[in-house]
C-alpha cells in the first residue's frame, strides 16, 4: 500500500520507523535484530535510508595516494525487499541525488517497481563528510525537485530514452523532506516554504519532517504550510535523545534548536544513562501531544536506539 493509503484508511495516528542499512560486511540479521522488538506495534511502513559514496585516499607503495570511492552502507533496495518479505510490512526506500546519475536512479526505480515497492522518499542528500558543499553527479540531479520530477515522469510512463514508447507507468507514492526550523541553506523560512510548495506542485504526495524537539516548531510549520495551500499529509519526524554530546552535536549537524527545559534537565544528568531517561520521557510527552493533536503518523528515527523507541511507543500507543 501507498503511505497516503495507509493514512487515509487509518482511524488513529499511525506508527512508522526509520532505520540505517548496516555497515558493509554485516548481514540482514542485524536489521531483523533491530526491528524485531518494534514489530509488535504494527508499523504501517519502515523507511530505509540511502547513503552516497565517500571518497578516501589510500596510500600506494611509492608514497603517493589513490582517491577511491567507497560506499559504507550499501543495500537499501535489497533491505527494503527483505523487510517486506520478512515482516509483510511496506518499506520506503530513500532516494538521493548525491553520487547517482539519472540512469542509475532510473534503474533503481525499475528494480523497486519490479519488487512491488510502492513508496519512495526523495531527498537531495548531504555533502560527503570530507567536503564542505554538495556537488551533484555530473549526470545526476542537483536538487530534490529534479529527482522528484524524474520519479513523477516515470509514473507517467516517461523514461530517459526519448524513443522508448509505451513505457510502463509506475505508481510510486512520493514523499519529500521538510524542515520545521528551516533548511540550513535556505536564506529564510519563507523561501524554504516556497521551494517546498514547488515540490508539492511537482507531484509530492506527503511530507516527512526533520527531527525537532519542540512541538511548537512543528505546529507553527504545519500552520504556515496550510496557509500557503499545502494540503498533503505532514508527518513529524522524532528522535530519542540519549547522550549529553547530542545537545551540541544535533544542533550543529541538523540545525535544530534544543528547548531550554530539555537542556536544563540534561545538564543535571551525571551519566548518559540518566540522559537517556530524560530523553525518553521528553519523547513520550512530545509523542502524546502530537497524537492528541491528530498527526497522521509518528515517525521515529530509531538509529541504533530501538529499545528507547520501544519504551516510547508502548507508553504512547
Amino acid at each position: 500500500m501507498k503511505v497516503t493509503e495507509h493514512i487515509s484508511q487509518a482511524k488513529d495516528t499511525l506508527i512508522s520507523f526509520e532505520i540505517l542499512p548496516p555497515l558493509k560486511g554485516k548481514s540482514i540479521e542485524s536489521i531483523y535484530d533491530h526491528l524485531d522488538p518494534l514489530m509488535e506495534f504494527k508499523p504501517s511502513f519502515i523507511n530505509v535510508t540511502y547513503h552516497r559514496s565517500e571518497h578516501m585516499f589510500k596510500k600506494r607503495a611509492d608514497g603517493s595516494f589513490d582517491k577511491v570511492e567507497i560506499r559504507k552502507r550499501p543495500g537499501t533496495v535489497g533491505i527494503c525487499a527483505a523487510i517486506m518479505n520478512h515482516y509483510q510490512v511496506d518499506a520506503v526506500p530513500h532516494l538521493i541525488c548525491g553520487g547517482f546519475s539519472k540512469e542509475e536512479t532510473e534503474n533503481a526505480l525499475i528494480d523497486l517497481n519490479f519488487l512491488g515497492i510502492d513508496n519512495v522518499l526523495v531527498l537531495r542528500g548531504d555533502a560527503p563528510k570530507n567536503e564542505t558543499f554538495f556537488e551533484a553527479h555530473p549526470n545526476g540531479h542537483r536538487y530534490a525537485i529534479d529527482l522528484l520530477q524524474q520519479v513523477a515522469q516515470m509514473n507517467n510512463g516517461i523514461y530517459l530514452e526519448e524513443d522508448l514508447m509505451g513505457g510502463l507507468k509506475t505508481k510510486f507514492c512520493i514523499g519529500i523532506a521538510a524542515y520545521p526550523e528551516k533548511h540550513f541553506e535556505a536564506p529564510n523560512m519563507q523561501t524554504d516554504l516556497m521551494y517546498l510548495q514547488r515540490k508539492v506542485e511537482a507531484g509530492a504526495d506527503y511530507i516527512v519532517t526533520q527531527m525537532f524537539f519542540d512541538n511548537k516548531k512543528y505546529f507553527d510549520f504545519v500552520a504556515k504550510c496550510r496557509e500557503m495551500g499545502i494540503t498533503i499529509p505532514i508527518i513529524p519526524g522524532l528522535k530519542p535523545l540519549s547522550t549529553k554530546k547530542q545537545m551540541t552535536i544535533l544542533p550543529r549537524t541538523f540545525h535544530v534548536d534544543m528547548p531550554e527545559d530539555l537542556y536544563t534537565e540534561v545538564n543535571k544528568c551525571k551519566t548518559d544513562k540518566e540522559v537517556e531517561l530524560v530523553g525518553t520521557e521528553w519523547l513520550i510527552q512530545q509523542s502524546k501531544e502530537l497524537k492528541a493533536a491528530g498527526v497522521p503518523v509518528l515517525h521515529y528515527y530509531t538509529l541504533g536506539k530501538p529499545h528507547v523507541v520501544r519504551k516510547v511507543v508502548e507508553t504512547v500507543m
